[in-house]
Formats: C-alpha cells, sequence, structure tokens
C-alpha cells in the first residue's frame, strides 16, 4: 500500500518521495495517508519508509504522527468540535477569521515547532490590520488547548504573547457625529422618513425610534409577535447571517426576551403596513396572511439581510441632509429620550433588554452629563429675561 516515486523539483534536480497508509487515525476515526518527500535517492525513501512503518507499529499512529501534523490539520479537528458550541453566524465569523488572518500565518507550520516569536509576530501583524487581533489570539490559544486535551501537543505559545497597544483610531466623519438623536432631531428625521415610498421602511425606522429594540430583533418580527389587543411587541428571536444565508436566532441572553409597549401611532402605521404587505405579495402569488410571516421581507418573501437597513438610513440622511447617526444610535435616542421624559433605570434596562444595568448607567449618565453642560446657558438665559 506503499509507493515510491521519483519527481522533479522547482529547481530543475530530480528526488524521491513515498505515500503510504498508515492506518484509521484515532482523533479523527478516518483512513490516514502520509506523504515524505526531499529524498536524494530510492534506497533513501525506502528506508524512511519502513522506519516510519516502525514507528507506527511500535507506538500507534497518533503518536507517530504528532510531530508532523500542521496547525491547520489540528484546527480543522477543533472547528469539527466548536461548531456545535456556538450559533451559526458565531462560526461563520470564527472561520473568516482564520481563514484570512489566522491560517496564512501559522496553517502550514509543524504544530509543535510553532515558537511564541512566531505567534508574536502573526499578532503584531494582525495588529495593524484589523482590531480583534486579541480574540485572534485566543483562537490560536484555542486550538492549542485542544490539541493539548487531545495529547497532539504540549505547548501553548499563544498565552505567552505580549499583545501589542491599540492604536487610538482617528475617527472618519460620519463616525465623528453624535450617536444618538434629540427630541428635535428625531422629530425631523422621523417626518423625512415617512416620505420614504417603500412603506416597511417607514415602519422600521419606526420601530427602531419608538421602541429601541435592536436592528436584529426588529427585523426578525413575525406578525404574530404583534399583539394589537395589549399594544405590545414581543421579543424573543434575532436575525443574524449564517455561513450561506439569513438564520433566525435565540435572543443572546435571557433579558432579551421581552414585551415592549406600543404606542397608537406605531400599532397604525404597522396595521396600515399589514394590509399593503397582503395586497402587494397576492399580487405576487403569495399569500401573507399566516401567523409566522415576516414583518420585513425581499421581493421573494424571505428575510431582509441585516446589511441592507444601512442602505436604508444612508438615502434618507444625504437626501435631507440630516446629522448623521448609525441605526444603533436610535438605540440609544430612545434610551436617552425616556431618561429625559423620567422613566427610571429599571424600566428603561427592562426596555431595552439590557442584561447589566451597567449598560443602562452609561446612557444615563451620558444623559446627565449633557443636562449639567446646558444648565450654566438655561441660567443665562433666565436672567437675560
Amino acid at each position: 500500500m506503499a509507493s515510491i516515486t521519483k519527481y522533479t523539483k522547482k529547481d530543475g534536480s530530480t528526488a524521491y518521495k513515498f505515500q503510504t497508509y498508515l492506518g484509521i487515525d484515532p482523533l479523527t476515526g478516518k483512513p490516514k495517508k502520509t506523504t515524505r518527500s526531499g529524498f536524494k535517492t530510492k534506497k533513501e525513501a525506502d528506508l524512511a519508509l519502513s522506519r516510519l512503518m516502525l514507528d507506527v507499529d511500535k507506538n500507534g499512529l497518533s503518536k507517530t504522527d504528532n510531530d508532523n501534523i500542521t496547525f491547520k490539520e489540528v484546527y480543522e479537528l477543533w472547528v469539527d468540535q466548536y461548531r456545535h458550541t456556538v450559533k451559526e453566524n458565531t462560526l461563520r465569523m470564527t472561520k473568516y477569521y482564520f481563514n484570512d488572518y489566522i491560517l496564512p500565518s501559522l496553517g502550514k507550520y509543524r504544530i509543535n515547532n510553532i515558537t511564541v516569536a512566531q505567534v508574536q509576530k502573526a499578532v503584531n501583524k494582525w495588529a495593524g490590520q484589523v482590531g480583534m487581533y486579541q480574540l485572534m489570539n485566543s483562537y490560536v490559544s484555542m486550538v492549542y488547548r485542544f490539541a493539548n486535551n487531545s495529547g497532539i501537543s504540549s505547548i501553548n505559545p499563544a498565552d505567552k504573547v505580549i499583545m501589542p497597544k491599540k492604536k487610538k483610531k482617528v475617527k472618519a466623519q460620519y463616525e465623528q457625529e453624535d450617536g444618538f438623536y434629540t427630541r428635535d432631531e428625531l422629530r425631523t428625521f422621523m417626518e423625512c422618513a415617512s416620505k420614504v415610498k417603500d412603506l416597511k421602511k417607514v415602519v422600521f425606522f419606526r420601530l427602531a425610534a419608538f421602541t429601541g429594540a435592536r436592528k436584529s430583533e426588529i427585523l426578525a418580527l413575525n406578525w404574530s409577535d404583534i399583539d394589537f389587543t395589549r399594544k405590545q411587541l414581543h421579543i424573543n428571536k434575532t436575525l443574524a447571517i449564517g455561513l450561506k444565508k439569513v438564520i433566525v436566532n435565540t435572543p443572546k441572553t435571557e433579558a432579551s426576551i421581552r414585551s415592549i409597549s406600543l404606542d397608537d401611532e406605531t400599532l397604525a402605521l404597522l396595521k396600515r403596513w399589514r394590509r399593503d404587505q397582503l395586497e402587494k405579495y397576492l399580487m405576487l402569488g403569495i399569500n401573507t396572511n399566516k401567523p409566522n410571516q415576516p414583518i420585513f421581507t425581499t421581493y421573494h418573501n424571505t428575510h431582509i439581510r441585516p446589511s441592507a437597513v444601512f442602505y436604508w438610513l444612508r438615502d434618507v440622511l444625504q437626501k435631507n441632509d440630516l446629522k448623521k447617526i448609525t441605526i444603533h444610535g436610535f438605540r440609544h435616542t430612545h434610551a436617552s429620550l425616556l431618561f429625559e421624559a423620567g422613566a427610571s433605570l429599571q424600566e428603561v434596562k427592562e426596555r431595552l433588554g439590557h442584561a447589566n444595568i451597567k449598560t443602562t448607567m452609561d446612557i444615563y449618565t451620558h444623559v446627565t452629563e449633557k443636562t449639567k453642560e446646558e444648565t450654566a446657558d438655561k441660567f443665562l438665559k433666565f436672567m437675560e429675561n
């Protein structure tokens, strides 16, 4: 089951290589083959093959092959286990970091030969390319811990890496704008947004601004999540990008599962969109009159990709020359205006689905600091009048 062949190297010289079947890999349960090359003579290749087979017979396949297994090969074993512990969108992002950054830097090297200096060099390089370099080093460490637990390796160079200091990012003009709107700014935005011809976009902006729900939560909504009688919206799922498609997930925390009260204007807008959706899709031969019907869908009645709403927002901002804000900024806006209206910390925490009161406190602090800054101006205006 072994073969020795002659081949020509890139420099024009000739050498010998062998390929042989080693047995069933105890780690994967799959047949294991190996190829060794670079032998000057056929006799040298044959001798190396004999030594290898003797070593396999004496020490077993796993121990023999550990010296030659690459980081990429261990990663492939690790990711097969990792995929069962995370949601699909998390797996997608993890594989992105490995395929685009980690494997090009470390994948081809034998896992037991990679040094701290090599990983340090890779991390330094990643730090100049992407902000998530600390996370990527953690991923490298996770692969090594898997190798440690599997008996493949006894080292973990990633744990000894010194993290580069994060460079202060010079924000683009778009990012330098305030992260939320004042009451008057929100009113102006909603007036401009109401002129958009596609009613579902108007409904999306209304829900973002008047419920404080996350983009992924709004896009995952079905009509069954709206209780028109009790005037409530039920948040119980999120939308995310999977490996090949848009997927519906359960929320990350229990606090995210909640009911949000709705005002009459928002309810009226939702009813109007439901009627329009029924009419428009019936013309396309699609019946949307079903409980699990998503509120926000594409032309083909599939979930809208989360990235689409960025372009919806950009169009409204640019056409009306409005102050820049992100989709998440509406969530901050909603919380800020709730505090200004007199809502308590606990009320805002529950409405926004914060798992930690500290997140709510950070927004509250921001609002109160803004109020303090305006106190002197208020006093001056009072004295002048």
